[in-house]
């Protein structure tokens, strides 16, 4: 198993676990990232994920050049498949990219070390994004004759300045955590011994609220970005409305009233 996981609560702490290979990603280890999410996705007592990479070197180091499958089959055989055939074909980048999985639970990423190529485009399709002091980024494709396979140059334009976004695309240098902290790609930096506790504490927090609430806030966040404020509202609405009935908001303000802690059922 290169996916290590671990439940505490109402959190799944998953673990790319090739530490040898600073955690790089191959296809069985996409693989297995993907059956993990999918069945957070679809478990009701799990809330959160947090994902983080083995030891203190890497969080992820990038795609693993030899362990991604080699194949005879041009890019058009595979472009019109499926993910998991198209990776089959040659098209591997096409399980980097999580967004086929509909998962509407939030992402921790816990970045503990190096946080390279495609391990910053998994790093950046996460909600939250804390590093310890010794984590470092970057996207030095160009450097090696290709581009950020897995939007990373987009989903990074949204994350940080683009002045910011470019400089480190264009030159493909690495950042540190404290000027990754200052730019806003991580919200937090502290020691490498207390980056999984603090985790741990940020997915369990948002693991108390209400679960449809703040699976809402997650689609919302993903699905208003490119809209103007008319059509934003429009469909902010709709979730409100659709959230207005639910028990979890009738028993939100009944707790508070009553001065105690809620009770969710994601119902």
């Amino acid at each position: 198993m290169t996916i290590q996981r671990q439940i505490e609560g109402a959190v799944a702490v998953l673990t790319i676990d090739r530490p040898d290979a600073l955690n790089a990603l191959d296809v069985t280890t996409l693989r297995e990232l993907r059956a993990h999410l999918a069945e957070v996705r679809d478990r009701d007592d799990l809330r959160v994920a947090v994902l983080t990479g083995a030891g203190t070197r890497a969080f992820c180091a990038g795609a693993d050049l030899k362990g991604t499958r080699t194949s005879s089959a041009s890019y058009p055989e595979a472009l019109f498949r499926a993910p998991e055939p198209a990776a089959d074909l040659g098209l591997y980048i096409r399980l980097m990219d999580l967004t086929d999985l509909g998962l509407a639970k939030p992402l921790v990423a816990a970045v503990n070390g190096h946080c390279l190529g495609a391990g910053l485009e998994l790093a950046l399709q996460c909600d939250l994004r804390i590093a310890s002091t010794q984590a470092t980024f970057g996207l030095p494709e160009v450097a090696v004759g290709s581009i950020p396979a897995v939007s990373g140059l987009h989903r990074l334009l949204k994350a940080v300045p683009a002045a910011h976004a470019m400089q480190m695309v264009l030159t493909g240098e690495r950042i540190g955590a404290e000027h990754a902290a200052r730019i806003g790609l991580v919200t937090e930096t502290m020691a490498p011994n207390a980056l999984p506790d603090r985790a741990l504490a940020l997915a369990a927090r948002i693991a108390a609220n209400a679960p449809l609430a703040v699976q809402a806030v997650r689609k919302l966040s993903r699905q208003t970005s490119h809209l103007g404020d008319a059509d934003a509202q429009q469909l902010t609405e709709l979730y409100w409305g659709v959230l207005r009935d639910t028990a979890d908001r009738i028993e939100g303000r009944q707790a508070f009233a009553e001065k105690r802690q809620p009770h969710y059922t994601g119902r």
